[in-house]
């Protein structure tokens, strides 16, 4: 779901090249949802070995990310934590949405309608606790370093990148990074040009939103940002405030200022809100000013390759052949990386 405010944010355009020698800090949980939504079969339905078990996420963490290994860009994967309270009421609603998604499936599938299957049956896949346990098992055998937040992936992601050093960027799809201030936003992390939607195959390009130049173009500032996000509706209060877009919550947070004020303004269609989309703004205002989050240290473990082949081809049948081309892309990458390191010592 998440925030959107992309009408408003200024971006640029960048090539994976730029990001060469930069460590990224990715919000696990974003990018393994985006594996299971877009690696799909024709009908909607996610890869799957010979036991029923999905393997998309574990098909894009390998075959995607060796790539951007091979483009000479470093990564952290931030895993969520527990989740704050307020995000439970979101979670529900999802599970309400899956079911409705879940009858019209069926009914496309009685119609041999594999576009809407499609549709309907990339919003039934959820995370569970062994994808997640084998996505971090595969992470650490490609010598990717993993992260366990203790809140929020995204907050941790935005907060590393904003108190490390040698942390260039978040990379997520959602914009709520930053409202958790990530200095950089890094957006379409693929070498792939094209991706398919619900609509057909569009043009994609990595893209990045830096927050100072966000603040400055918008005239606001962090605070105010995070007021914008919670007018039009974020991860805490889906629904936003009746008949506020993204253009009129810049105009009431550049009237108004103050935050007290800005939701002040707009009482009245929140209190007019049904129940279950009434929102407290303070409690979600301290949630992104101050997330839960801690100084993670990273760990890049040595490359694996047994590891790899015990995963996903003895564990989830998937062709040897592929994987042993793709591991020889890994060993470049680590020879590279051996090379570079013993140059720092002459």
């Amino acid at each position: 779901m998440g925030l959107n405010i992309r009408d408003i944010i200024p971006r640029k355009e960048i090539e994976i090249s730029d990001l060469k020698g930069n460590l990224v800090c990715v919000d696990a949980y974003n990018t393994l949802y985006q594996f299971l939504s877009t690696i799909r079969q024709p009908d909607g339905t996610p890869l799957m070995d010979s036991k029923k078990r999905i393997t998309s996420h574990l098909s894009g963490i390998f075959y995607r990310n060796i790539n951007l290994l091979a483009e000479g860009i470093k990564m952290v994967y931030v895993f969520d934590g527990k989740a704050p309270e307020l995000k439970l009421r979101t979670h529900k609603n999802r599970e309400a949405g899956r079911d409705t998604a879940r009858s019209r499936y069926e009914e496309a599938k009685q119609k041999e309608d594999l576009e809407s299957m499609r549709r309907y049956r990339s919003q039934l896949t959820r995370l569970d606790e062994e994808m997640l346990r084998e996505s971090k098992e595969l992470l650490e055998a490609m010598g990717i370093a993993v992260v366990q937040a203790p809140g929020e992936g995204e907050a941790e992601a935005a907060y590393l990148s904003r108190t490390k050093e040698n942390v260039y960027a978040a990379v997520s799809q959602d914009y709520d990074s930053l409202l958790f201030g990530a200095t950089r936003l890094i957006q379409n992390l693929t070498l792939a040009r094209k991706r398919k939607t619900f609509s057909g195959w569009v043009e994609i390009n990595p893209e990045m939103i830096e927050l100072q130049r966000v603040l400055n173009l918008l005239e606001i500032n962090l605070d105010q940002l995070i007021c914008l996000g919670i007018l039009v509706g974020t991860d805490y209060n889906p629904k936003g405030v009746p008949g506020i877009g993204q253009k009129k919550a810049l105009d009431l947070v550049k009237k108004y200022k103050q935050p007290v004020l800005i939701f002040k303004s707009v009482w009245e269609q929140i209190n007019n809100l049904p129940e279950e989309d009434k929102f407290d703004w303070t409690e979600i205002f301290e949630l992104f000013h101050k997330p839960k989050v801690s100084d993670a240290e990273f760990k890049f473990r040595e490359i694996d390759e047994d590891k790899i082949k015990e995963i996903l081809v003895e564990r989830h049948d998937f062709s040897e052949e592929r994987v042993n081309k793709q591991l020889e892309k890994l060993r470049e990458v680590e020879e590279k990386r051996k090379q570079k390191d013993l140059g720092k010592w002459f």
